[in-house]
């Protein structure tokens, strides 16, 4: 059998309280043995840490979230540095831009990320990117540390022509519930076409479950349901899925190994 990796996962959200520990516990039966729960805050991080360390199958990455841009602080810059040396911690994320929401202003979001991959170079971790409606300035700050950062666009939502700058960045691509939707067009077009070496599964967990448990709360389990539809879009069984996009999250996340 090939284990998943869920290279995306919020673990620490409250909609988990009353059954997290049951449900990390059992995720090997299901078919996943790692899970990734970056953070969005500083409290977020703390809890992802924290998750970590209390079983063996999580990982996680620390950073502010782009609606959180305006409460980022230099103690946090601080903090993320030094969690950074964790043998845990895997990366910086969730960090980015939203253009969607703008629950902070737009200028600082952007001093907030570039403040980020600053430190995702110093410390040598790979970063999780969020980027909605935000594209031209997402990808204009990943230009400045080209070759410098790696990373992944996570729950990747844009067009295909914007996925293939991506990748020529040298950034993987990672895919989430909505790829499952029926009339997601462009996500099943991303799926067929990004390299094989550069393609990541996530849930988003609790969020954007996929089908056919749409509108349900989503977590790391369901990441079965997500590679299933993209084997299937690439013409490969679901264990060849699985056993590349294991590989490809192993080799963007060197502390995974």
């Amino acid at each position: 059998m090939e284990y998943l990796i869920d290279s995306h996962a919020h673990l620490d959200d409250p909609r988990f309280d009353e059954d997290r520990d049951q449900l990390i516990t059992q995720l090997n039966e299901l078919g996943v043995d790692l899970v990734i729960n970056p953070g969005a805050d500083r409290t977020s991080s703390e809890k992802a840490i924290s998750l970590s360390e209390i079983y063996e199958n999580i990982y996680a990455a620390v950073g502010t979230h782009p609606h959180d841009a305006d409460g980022f602080t230099e103690e946090d810059f601080a903090y993320y540095k030094q969690a950074a040396s964790l043998p845990k911690v895997v990366a910086i994320g969730e960090i980015g831009l939203d253009y969607y929401y703008d629950n902070s202003p737009r200028e600082l979001q952007k001093t907030v990320f570039r403040r980020q991959l600053e430190l995702a170079e110093e410390v040598q971790l790979p970063v999780l990117i969020h980027s909605r409606e935000a594209d031209q300035d997402t990808f204009a700050l990943l230009e400045e540390f080209q070759g410098r950062v790696k990373g992944v666009m996570h729950c990747y939502s844009g067009s295909v022509e914007m996925a293939k700058r991506y990748l020529g960045l040298g950034y993987y691509i990672s895919l989430a519930g909505p790829v499952t939707f029926k009339n997601a067009r462009v996500p099943k077009e991303v799926a067929a076409m990004v390299p094989a070496d550069r393609l990541l599964v996530e849930t988003d967990s609790p969020y954007l479950s996929p089908e056919p448990k749409r509108g349900k709360r989503n977590d790391p389990s369901k990441v079965v349901y997500v590679a299933r539809e993209i084997a299937k879009l690439r013409g490969m069984s679901y264990e060849e899925l699985a056993k590349l996009t294991r590989e490809n999250t192993l080799r963007l996340f060197e502390k995974l190994r």
